[in-house]
């Protein structure tokens, strides 16, 4: 009888099943390279090697992390804590291939999986209380869904992970979707039950490896269903409304963001373009509304002051409002990270990997600890620029919250972001010094090396070298800052090279050809944008290249002085580059102002570990430019 009633339920729910047949599946414009294509050579990669060897393979209590699965957790979400720490490793080991990191990995996965229940499901609850809503199993489940399609894609393709991984999906897909089940958007902490829907990019992942529709459909309920009680977040963004008025009273950043790389996954399956329209309207708001000059978002004024800083707030416009006391959580920035590389592998947009870049060179290496071991929480521009408060739990005398736990991703995805390809040939996307071995276009032996300490020198060379010359394209990003940038190749200058954008060189390569590029390394004085607060108005700001500069209580302790950097009418400063005061320092200059000069130094240089604090956005000294011409207007 059973059987009859769920052929009867086939048959009359078949036309509402996603049709293989009416899919039109979208391939990405770039791709990643394979595991151990690229290596670092220059400054990144000893902040990742710092990181890595001081967090995930140095602090990070991974056995009592698996404990909240077998023993209950004390508090909601900790079950989110294990998922992302093993999803940064595995990250970092398709880089380095570090053995003693597989071990690790491998010892930790088998933990977990000496904790699957007999339901299928990897959760801090017991069977008979899932799902637990406000305890926010599902988001739990999501990163342990998460970590272990790392581990399979990334460090060991052993089928008992992958059998697991099913089971837990399987358990998800039996207890959350139409009634009777229970309604994803009915679940989790947050006013609107956003952090749930997020299991979107795993479920998506999960299809690529097995192809079980089971998946798919899952996901299709997901989008759905909106991704937030009483808001369909996709409609939203593809209607246009800005993130801080999307999903109501809780346009939570880093949820959101990681909900959207699910739905790019979702498209690449499905070729819908009113999806493309939604993603890519939020990825150019966030850009335009909610990026600050560091490159990370969210804050606490004036939209959303109950979300403690975690939400879109409008904070491009707001970021010099001095009643903001928390910024730019460093979730959203690793997450706002990755969701940029799916926009660039789907489009090819450079747009996106400046954004990369301008979070890597500011705000994630600004959020990191000196000593490798740990990120900060949140990150001001002036004022406390870390801090470790924020949701989490001390174990054992460790601070572990969501965002240590998190930054290393970040840094772990750099160079899977370095190095790309194209049908075309090779993209260079980042221009740290880096050696990569892969093929050509015809699968013949290709190896690229840039040399060169950027960003603290304007000068990289980039050498080819062929077993036997081929027509392809190196394809080179321009970065948007870099108004004026020359490239030569084999000593011959090259024209029509734009900032911004991406110039390609197709050309018939031999083994030793050159490549060299000088970028336009002059710094820039910008002012305040207006926001709600006219108390933000009177602030300006020195950017440098890709740096944002500052000044450190460290050795400057009126860094706080009201000031006026000196420019010309096209705000170019005539800075000088000075030996660092202080050891670590990536870059230090001196800065003319109309009372003499300041030294600054890059924001991700300034320890603000110690207590010391930190001044970006400088007091101005006198009107603004247009309130200047203003006045001489007749």
């Amino acid at each position: 009888m059973k059987y009859i009633q769920s052929l009867l339920l086939l048959l009359i729910c078949w036309p509402l099943l996603p049709s293989k047949a009416a899919r039109q599946p979208v391939s990405d414009a770039v791709t990643p390279l394979p595991a151990g294509a690229v290596t670092l050579t220059g400054g990144l990669h000893r902040d990742l090697m710092n990181s890595l060897e001081h967090w995930n393979k140095g602090v990070v209590p991974y056995a009592k992390l698996v404990d909240f699965f077998r023993k209950g957790r004390p508090q909601f979400a900790l079950g989110e804590m294990w998922g992302k720490a093993v999803r940064s490793g595995c990250m970092f080991y398709r880089y380095t291939q570090d053995q003693e990191l597989k071990q690790l990995l491998r010892a930790t996965v088998d933990d977990m999986l000496s904790t699957q229940k007999a339901n299928g499901s990897f959760s801090c609850v017991d069977p008979s209380v899932q799902p637990d809503g406000p305890g926010g199993d599902l988001w739990e489940r999501k990163y342990v869904m998460l970590a272990l399609e790392g581990f399979y894609e990334e460090v060991e393709r052993d089928p008992k992970v992958l059998d697991a991984l099913r089971r837990h999906a399987d358990c998800i897909i039996q207890q959350i979707g139409p009634s009777p089940k229970v309604a994803i958007t009915s679940l989790g902490w947050s006013a609107n039950h956003i952090e749930s829907s997020t299991l979107l990019e795993p479920f998506m992942r999960l299809y690529r490896l097995t192809g079980c529709e089971a998946y798919l459909d899952f996901a299709t309920y997901i989008v759905t269903s909106g991704g937030a009680e009483g808001y369909n977040l996709f409609r939203q963004s593809a209607r246009n409304v800005l993130p801080h008025k999307m999903g109501g009273p809780y346009p939570k950043a880093y949820e959101m963001l990681s909900l959207y790389e699910g739905l790019v996954e979702y498209y690449r399956v499905k070729g819908d373009p009113w999806l493309k329209q939604s993603f890519l309207n939020l990825y150019k708001n966030v850009k335009r509304y909610e990026m600050t000059i560091t490159g990370n978002g969210g804050g606490d004024q004036p939209y959303h002051p109950a979300v403690y800083g975690e939400a879109w707030d409008h904070t491009a416009l707001e970021q010099t409002n001095p009643d903001i006391q928390r910024m730019m959580e460093t979730c959203t920035g690793v997450t706002w990270l990755k969701f940029c590389s799916q926009i660039f592998r789907l489009t090819g947009d450079a747009s996106a990997i400046d954004a990369v870049e301008k979070y890597i060179y500011n705000g994630l290496l600004g959020a990191m600890k000196p000593s490798g071991d740990g990120f900060s929480y949140v990150n001001l521009l002036n004022g406390e620029k870390v801090t470790n408060r924020g949701w989490g739990m001390d174990i054992d005398g460790l601070p572990v919250t969501c965002c240590n736990l998190n930054g290393p991703m970040g840094l772990a995805y750099i160079p899977y972001l370095a190095v790309m390809q194209s049908a075309q040939g090779s993209v260079v996307n980042l221009f740290n010094a880096f050696s990569m071995k892969h093929v050509t276009p015809s699968g013949k032996p290709l190896r690229l090396r840039l040399s060169g300490d950027f960003p603290s020198d304007s000068l990289v060379s980039l050498r080819v070298s062929l077993t036997e010359s081929e027509t392809f394209t190196v394809s080179l990003r321009i970065p948007y800052w870099s108004l004026s940038t020359e490239v030569r190749v084999n000593g011959r200058k090259v024209d029509h090279v734009v900032a911004g954008r991406f110039l390609h060189l197709r050309r018939n390569w031999k083994d030793g050809d050159e490549v060299t590029v000088r970028f336009d390394m002059r710094a820039y004085v910008i002012y305040a944008p207006k926001g709600s607060n006219r108390a933000g108005d009177c602030f300006h700001a020195v950017k440098y290249g890709p740096w944002v500069m500052a000044r450190d209580e460290n050795t400057d302790p009126r860094l706080f002085d009201t000031v006026r950097v000196v420019a010309d009418e096209h705000h170019v400063v005539k800075v000088r580059r000075v030996k660092p005061t202080l050891p670590g320092t990536r870059i230090e200059i001196e800065v003319p102002t109309t009372t003499g000069p300041i030294r600054m130094i890059d924001y991700a240089s300034v320890n603000g570990w110690n207590g010391k604090k930190i001044c970006t956005w400088l007091p101005l000294l006198g009107p603004r430019p247009e309130e200047v011409a203003a006045q001489r207007r007749p």
